[in-house]
């Protein structure tokens, strides 16, 4: 384990880190200008937090523009390395709980970001090229520990391998998917007309799994890495213009920055910076060896625990969230809900018309929201002093296919437990390539 902590030039973290706040920054105040969080928390009158951290609540009003402004300030901080520790940790904490609470909105990139922030905690991002350096809070370094590289390497792994063995399912094999997915961008300027073409959307099905497999590959050896890069900038900039999919596609490409040589990081960024040259090294430290392998750990059994699960997780959903299971399937359906009083037998249907558009369209596919709303009609009619009885009526569609039971309309999901670690058995199964 001692090549982890070898010391080798530290300018690819301290580029990543001016890009990665240039992205934190964006991510927050543009949040505020785009009416993404007018969408998100001010619009609806419920929100779904995830199941058990209920109470974790968004704040009223205008609480969450003050909230998202306050904390680009904190982004600023880590791009100017102005107070870098504290910069990111409260960024770490402020941004977990802004994805905690907009369940609903959940996408890979906000998880990723979490992620990010989390390892930049530990790094020694703020060591040159910031203003802690130029105030004297911390000493002007040249050099960072090797594992420091390694685990943002490993981290970005992740994603794109588990992203890519994810796709490797029937109806991304046959284009039904990349088909349905292309179709609703037909209108697409210049090239939209092609995206109905099936030797179009069948490259693209087939370009995503190899471009996913093997793009770290190509990044790691150095007669490959330029056309890995390449591939990458084509790969990232057509879903960046055509799916408009936020910062992911711009901070994925970031991390070919730990793939180049640290002398060409530093020559073409950093030109003034002196370069350290590699040197090894006998003190390791256990501490570290032992919180890098529980998060590699974790990072590994994530993505997998869905093979310990059963059911179909493109159907059941189980499993599919923190494990890279990026743009992989289009659902629809429909969802309401029939209230049985406990002690007239009366029943009564609801329809879940206080929700907005996006989450009516979440509860119709997302078990684990039809099963809070549940909860949340049962918590209503318990006010009213009234014991309830909640059944819901779902049917669901994967992929275009004939819409299937979803839920078992027999069970009362408001008396019915949640299994937070197994399967939860009045998800009807799924009938179609299994």
């Amino acid at each position: 384990m001692k090549f982890l902590f070898n010391k080798i030039d530290n300018s690819p973290l301290i580029v990543f880190r001016i890009i990665f706040g240039i992205v934190l920054t964006a991510e927050a105040w543009g949040s505020i200008f785009t009416g993404w969080i007018q969408r998100t928390y001010i619009d609806p009158h419920v929100h779904f937090s995830p199941i058990g951290l209920e109470w974790l609540q968004p704040f009223e009003g205008n609480g969450m523009f003050y909230f998202y402004a306050i904390m680009g300030l904190f982004g600023l901080g880590v791009l100017l390395g102005y107070f870098y520790k504290i910069s990111i940790i409260v960024y770490t904490l402020l941004w977990t709980y802004c994805y905690l609470t907009h369940k609903i909105s959940y996408n890979n990139h906000y998880y990723l970001m979490i992620l990010l922030c989390l390892i930049m905690c530990f790094l020694p991002a703020h060591k040159y090229a910031s203003i802690d350096v130029k105030q004297n809070r911390v000493k002007k370094q040249y050099f960072m520990s090797n594992w420091c590289k390694l685990i943002l390497i490993f981290q970005i792994s992740c994603v794109y391998i588990f992203g890519g063995i994810a796709k490797i399912y029937p109806d991304w094999l046959d284009g039904t998917f990349t088909k349905i997915m292309l179709a609703s961008k037909s209108s697409f300027p210049v090239i939209g007309s092609y995206f109905t073409k099936s030797y179009f959307y069948m490259t693209i099905a087939y370009g995503g799994i190899l471009f996913d497999l093997f793009v770290i590959p190509l990044l790691c050896f150095k007669k490959t890495r330029i056309f890995g890069f390449l591939i990458s900038i084509l790969f990232h900039s057509f879903n960046s213009i055509v799916f408009q999919v936020g910062v992911f596609p711009y901070l994925s490409m970031s991390f070919a920055l730990f793939f180049f040589s640290d002398s060409k990081i530093q020559q073409l960024f950093l030109p003034k910076k002196k370069y350290f040259t590699a040197t090894k090294t006998n003190n390791t430290s256990q501490k570290t060896i032992a919180l890098l392998s529980f998060y590699c750990f974790l990072q590994l059994f994530l993505p997998l625990r869905q093979y310990f699960i059963q059911g179909n997780t493109f159907w059941t959903e189980e499993a599919h969230k923190m494990s890279w299971r990026m743009m992989l399937r289009s659902s629809s359906g429909y969802t309401y809900f029939k209230i049985k009083n406990s002690d007239t037998q009366k029943t009564q249907e609801h329809y879940p018309n206080n929700l907005s558009n996006s989450q009516i369209g979440l509860l119709n596919t997302k078990p684990d929201v039809i099963w809070q709303y549940a909860q949340l009609l049962k918590k209503q009619e318990n006010e009213k002093g009234n014991s309830v009885e909640v059944y819901a009526i779902s049917h669901k569609s994967l992929n275009g296919r004939p819409r299937q039971e979803f839920i078992d309309p027999t069970v009362d999901l408001a008396n019915t437990s949640w299994n937070y670690f197994s399967h939860q058995p009045w998800i009807r199964s799924f009938k179609g390539w299994e």
